[in-house]
């Protein structure tokens, strides 16, 4: 089993992305590559988005808030989406966790 993949992210939660993706914007939408494992992501806006906030350590509050601005979304709507979508990157070892409560 993956440790990574037991971590509970909370809205504490302060996140960084790794070193060796490239990122570029495509119609609009963000994809990006691996360096590490070869593999192409299609990030999409939101995505997008969330990814270019975790260029340095923020916290998923945070980033909600940010999203919520952006997107005219709900703060638990715009939690919601901002945690599942962490939880992806952080399981495809593509972001590391800073610091938790």
């Amino acid at each position: 089993m993956n440790m990574n993949t037991t971590e509970v992210l909370s809205p504490d939660s302060v996140l960084v992305q790794r070193e060796g993706n490239i990122a570029s914007d495509m119609d609009g939408e963000k994809v990006m590559l691996n360096v590490k494992n070869g593999k192409y992501y299609n990030l999409g806006e939101v995505g997008g988005e969330i990814w270019e906030a975790l260029a340095s350590p923020v916290s998923i509050r945070q980033i909600a808030g940010k999203m919520q601005e952006i997107f005219e979304v709900p703060a638990e709507v715009a939690q919601q989406d901002v945690i599942d979508f962490v939880q992806n990157l952080l399981n495809e070892d593509l972001v590391s966790i800073v610091s938790g409560p």
